[in-house]
């Protein structure tokens, strides 16, 4: 009994590890982290992001920013956005998929 126990935990712990040593999806951290103000698109077109008046992520503005820039701005704030306690991996896959939102 101690034995199958012990495997199974071995098992889960294993599991657990591989999940959190994977790198992270910027698409998931941005719908989870970001939309509620930014919008599933970047638009900014939600009723927090319009009440804050967000940028618009997909604007030539943003996306020539340098990812220098923008992790000042995801890891410190600015203006009424707070600072994101995010990973460094995060805030480089949440940027990389910035850079995928265009403007239609």
């Amino acid at each position: 009994m101690l034995r199958k126990a012990t495997t199974i935990s071995l098992v889960l712990f294993s599991f657990a590890a591989g999940v959190f040593a994977a790198d992270p999806n910027g698409a998931t951290v941005y719908k989870q982290r970001c939309a509620m103000c930014h919008g599933p698109n970047g638009s900014g077109e939600t009723p927090i992001g319009k009440s804050m008046k967000v940028r618009d992520l997909r604007s030539a503005d943003v996306q020539k920013m340098t990812d220098v820039e923008l992790t000042k701005i995801i890891a410190g704030g600015k203006g009424k956005m707070p600072a994101q306690k995010m990973t460094t991996e995060e805030v480089v896959a949440v940027i990389a998929y910035v850079r995928t939102l265009k403007a239609k």
